[in-house]
């Protein structure tokens, strides 16, 4: 069974940093994907990032392209969002995600498998 757990969430202040975490059990990296998805409170589930752990290939939104770097570390099933120069739009609940097959992309029907989440606030 897929299990992805998320951790590193927290209160930032903008122009701060935070590492978001997200261990997978059930399934190796190796030749899988992992997507980072947020949601804000009424708005529609928005892709983030994703990662081939096969190849390294990656793949960001606009919104944070520049500012948010996903790299995976095969040995620990693990993959990660350093998230810098933080802005207060970026304020959500942040879901990491796996799809049952090859999808290598942003949108969230493509994914199968979600983690619970964990809250990122960026307030002064």
């Amino acid at each position: 069974q897929v299990q992805l757990v998320e951790s590193g969430g927290g209160l930032v202040q903008p122009g701060g940093s935070l590492r978001l975490s997200c261990a997978a059990s059930g399934f190796t990296l190796d030749y899988n994907v992992v997507g980072w998805f947020r949601q804000a409170p009424g708005k529609e589930r928005e892709g983030v990032s994703c990662i081939s752990s096969s190849d390294g290939r990656t793949n960001y939104a606009d919104s944070v392209k520049g500012r948010f770097t996903i790299s995976r570390d095969n040995a620990r099933n693990t993959v990660y969002l350093q998230m810098n120069s933080l802005k207060p739009e970026d304020t959500a609940v942040y879901y990491c995600a796996a799809p049952s097959s090859w999808y290598f992309g942003l949108q969230a029907l493509g994914y199968d498998y979600w983690g619970q989440g964990t809250q990122v606030t960026v307030s002064s």
